[in-house]
């Protein structure tokens, strides 16, 4: 091993030699090794396990929302469930709670979401008919702007088998406000299709302009075709096997319907009673009075990636 300063440097001028590399970057690599790295300081946790397992609960109660529509109702929801004992936490964690924002609940919230995540099932119905010619395809966006128009699906309740007679359930979804309607039908008849649209009709608070469905003949046909042009509804129809032009129903099919219902098969009287019962009662209060919800407002491709902007959560009855 060199001693002196003058070993040393003759070392490493022999080295740079017969590398052909810069001293100084050599300089920087020696002692790079010889260095012992210091421990980075970890950072404080702010939100510790006792926030993390409220969250959880919170998030459990409002029906598994994102973060960026959890946030809101942190700051003014905890402390009353806190006062009616549906959450046993304490003060600070009530104000951390408060205080934390969308990205860092989704990041506390990873490992839940992806314990509980369920496969979506697919299905669909093929339908021929001349009336299709008279129920024009929608191939614009939606004007997000303009309050009364409406897209309508029908959830089957079959279970793993199709065969018999089972319960429907007709899901609508006003466009501008997200307000949402639905009512459990046996079978997907045309008739009962029908009179569960012109119920759901009578209990929404503002005036239908235009409906949009899918191709079943659930919803195209004469009964519903004669229906709109009485009542100067427009009517509308997606593209077959298009799922994403009725992308505003199809997302109201699996948090309103599904996660409440599942996959099971339903076909007794009795459930038809329970599930209208919540239809048009606590379902219905809570998803359109409680549960705010986001429009997006812009999108912009930014090199290979889509963002996309959303204006401030609200309820569909604050729209």
């Amino acid at each position: 091993m060199a001693k002196s300063r003058k070993d040393k440097s003759s070392i490493l001028d022999e080295y740079c030699k017969n590398t052909h590399q810069n001293r100084k970057y050599a300089i920087r690599r020696i002692r790079s090794f010889s260095s012992v790295p210091k421990e980075r300081r970890k950072r404080k946790q702010t939100y510790d396990g006792y926030v993390k397992v409220a969250l959880a609960k919170l998030w459990e109660i409002f029906d598994y929302p994102c973060g960026q529509r959890l946030a809101p109702l942190l700051k003014t929801e905890t402390s009353r469930l806190r006062q009616l004992e549906e959450i046993f936490i304490s003060s600070e964690v009530v104000q951390k709670l408060a205080t934390i924002s969308p990205a860092t609940i989704d990041r506390k919230l990873k490992h839940q979401r992806e314990v509980l995540h369920l496969n979506r099932k697919r299905g669909g119905v093929k339908p021929a008919s001349l009336l299709y010619k008279k129920v024009p395809i929608r191939l614009t966006e939606w004007d997000t702007s303009e309050l009364g128009f409406l897209e309508i699906d029908l959830v089957i309740h079959c279970g793993s088998s199709p065969l018999g007679l089972y319960i429907c359930s007709l899901n609508t979804v006003e466009i501008s406000s997200g307000w949402w309607e639905a009512e459990a039908i046996m079978g997907k008849g045309q008739d009962p299709t029908f009179k569960a649209l012109k119920g759901i009709r009578k209990r929404t608070p503002f005036e239908w302009k235009g409906i949009d469905s899918d191709n079943g003949p659930e919803f195209i046909n004469h009964h519903l075709i004669n229906y709109c042009e009485k009542e100067n509804l427009e009517f509308t129809r997606s593209r077959p096997n298009k799922k994403n032009d009725n992308a505003y129903i199809e997302q109201k099919n699996w948090t309103h319907v599904r996660k409440v219902f599942g996959y099971f098969r339903y076909d007794t009287d009795e459930e038809l009673i329970l599930m209208n019962s919540l239809y048009e009662k606590e379902l219905r209060l809570y998803k359109n009075f409680f549960s705010p919800v986001m429009k997006l407002t812009r999108k912009e491709r930014v090199g290979g990636r889509v963002k996309r902007k959303y204006d401030v959560p609200k309820t569909p009855y604050q729209r």
